[in-house]
């Protein structure tokens, strides 16, 4: 479905292959095409983060286009968390959640969510 495409960098001007594989990741996750090649994004990424361009927190590496938070504008810290209370669906405990509850849909504490959640 998806073929390679030569794009050109927005910083660098060099063009570089967005991968048939990477623009399936892309799609899969709703981006946009990269505006800037992996040197570039690496390099702005490690800027912004004020590190190295090393590793990162889980970024794609096959195809070598993705580098996690490398496209796009950088995001601002998110502030606490609205809290609302509840009554946990399995033991009845008083708890609060970070989602304002529905209707008719069970919900959970932090111990009965932990037994029911798959085993990673």
């Amino acid at each position: 479905m998806y073929t390679d495409k030569n794009l050109v960098c927005m910083d660098c001007s060099q063009e570089f292959v967005f991968t048939a594989r990477d623009q399936e990741f892309y799609a899969e996750r709703g981006f946009t095409e990269p505006k800037r090649c992996t040197p570039c994004r690496n390099a702005r990424k490690a800027q912004r983060e004020g590190g190295s361009a090393g590793g990162g927190f889980g970024g794609y590496s096959g195809g070598g286009s993705y580098s996690a938070g490398g496209y796009g504008a950088p995001r601002a810290p998110r502030g606490p968390r609205e809290m609302h209370p509840t009554t946990c669906s399995d033991c009845g405990k008083e708890t609060m959640v970070p989602f304002l509850p529905t209707s008719g849909k069970p919900v959970y504490c932090d111990t009965c969510f932990a037994t029911r959640r798959p085993a990673r």
